[in-house]
């Protein structure tokens, strides 16, 4: 790792990466990556790492999601040197990350917040507050045909899901119909995007009783019907089943959302892509789509100021957000390529 260190190759110091993502490296062609532990502790950050990083040209340091300890990010402010946030994009691959799926998109965000953060401005935050959609109409335009395309394509963040016999599923209707969608309890996007602890089976009892006489369905997370995240973490779904329709399998969105009226999601990315159906969305937390007029929103974000329209929203998180690469080539993509890579794969898995 270190003998072509004194290259002159950019430094890119990478902690807190699960060992099967060696795919990250791909994704920094013009730099030298130099991997560092998953866990780090001071002891372990001593004089070597430091000493590395000090003496790099122009070094970066980039850690998955949240996984830095204070004294890594106090180094990085008192040297001046940049710590980049990485996390999935939103569209992500043909099967879950959790059964370590190379990503089609990344998220790097220099900003100290991820998007789905809601204690501070993350730079998609900043994107949306203060990107001047009006003075790019080739961007809107592409947005809007973006938007169409992911919607007629079905495809979502992750792709495993199956197609699903709705009427058979949901019954005949005969009143309103309310999706609760479910997530990863302990997940960062709850902890970081919701400011009250709160369970998925707390949440639907909830959406229950503010939509007296309408029919409650609830789909739980793929990772907790897939059996990768089991109870007791996780609440047992069968426990709402006086309140709900619980769907025990996972059916794709795109079918989930068939005669739905009113999506419920604590800060789940399935609202935005309830949103690009023309469906109303309620948020329990403050998921990055929420506070600009598009969602009816529990929690409020006084740093939301702007109203933003879906097009706007989408134009910011699926176009100038991510980045997008092959993971069979390791070469760039554009979002366009990237919803064409994926339905490709999604029909070779038939």
């Amino acid at each position: 790792m270190f003998g072509s260190y004194f290259s002159k190759e950019k430094k890119i110091f990478i902690f807190g990466f699960s060992h099967w993502k060696t795919f990250v490296e791909h994704w920094f062609p013009n730099g030298l990556v130099i991997n560092g532990p998953f866990r780090i502790s001071k002891r372990s950050f001593g004089l070597k790492w430091r000493w590395l990083i000090l003496f790099s040209k122009k070094p970066e340091v980039y850690v998955w999601s949240y996984n830095s300890p204070k004294f890594l990010e106090k180094f990085c402010k008192e040297n001046r040197i940049p710590l980049v946030r990485v996390e999935d994009g939103f569209l992500r691959s043909i099967d879950l990350g959790a059964r370590h799926t190379v990503p089609l998109s990344l998220c790097f965000d220099r900003s100290g917040y991820l998007y789905f953060d809601a204690s501070g401005q993350s730079d998609l935050e900043n994107l949306i507050q203060n990107y001047d959609f009006d003075s790019n109409p080739l961007l809107m335009k592409r947005a809007e045909r973006g938007m169409a395309k992911l919607v007629e394509s079905r495809l979502s963040k992750y792709n495993i899901s199956n197609d699903g016999d709705i009427e058979k599923l949901y019954g005949k209707k005969t009143k309103k119909r309310v999706l609760v969608i479910g997530q990863v309890e302990g997940d960062m996007s709850i902890i970081k995007g919701c400011d009250c602890s709160i369970d998925n089976n707390a949440f639907v009892r909830i959406v229950a009783k503010d939509n007296p006489g309408s029919q409650i369905i609830y789909k739980p997370h793929p990772e907790v019907l897939s059996g990768i995240r089991k109870q007791p973490r996780q609440s047992n779904p069968d426990d709402v089943k006086d309140v709900a329709l619980v769907l025990e399998e996972d059916i794709i969105l795109s079918d989930c959302f068939s005669t739905i009226d009113q999506v419920y999601t604590i800060s789940s990315l399935a609202g935005f892509e309830a949103l690009m159906r023309g469906i109303p969305v309620s948020c329990y937390g403050m998921p990055f789509y929420a506070g600009w007029g598009v969602t009816s929103d529990r929690q409020t974000c006084p740093r939301r100021t702007k109203k933003r329209s879906v097009v706007e929203i989408f134009a910011a998180a699926y176009l100038l957000y991510p980045v997008y690469r092959n993971p069979f080539t390791n070469a760039k993509m554009e979002f366009e390529d990237a919803v064409q890579l994926l339905g490709k794969l999604k029909r070779d898995r038939k």
